[in-house]
């Protein structure tokens, strides 16, 4: 499965991106596949790995504001691997041809 999600804290200010990094972090140090960009954090894995991490990547957050907001989008497939790459890969193929 691939989990997109964005975790972030309510009543903190504008300046989230130190408690946002502690988030970014867990999943990094979690081994599984994953990527970030300006809006999601997506990661790759087994169900109960990937949410998991997303169980951890929020506590990360919330030990610095009491309260989070989270934002999850999962594709689940069977037998899918490296979804990641290869779907961007796809999109790639298709625009370049």
């Amino acid at each position: 499965m691939i989990v997109a999600f964005s975790v972030t804290p309510i009543g903190a200010g504008e300046d989230v991106g130190e408690a946002v990094a502690e988030a970014v972090r867990v999943v990094r140090e979690s081994g599984l596949p994953n990527r970030t960009d300006a809006m999601f954090t997506s990661v790759e894995g087994e169900w109960d790995e990937v949410m998991d991490v997303v169980r951890r990547a929020v506590e990360a957050v919330r030990a610095r504001s009491p309260r989070v907001s989270v934002v999850l989008k999962a594709d689940i497939r069977e037998g899918v691997t490296d979804g990641l790459t290869s779907k961007v890969e796809t999109v790639e193929r298709y625009l370049a041809g």
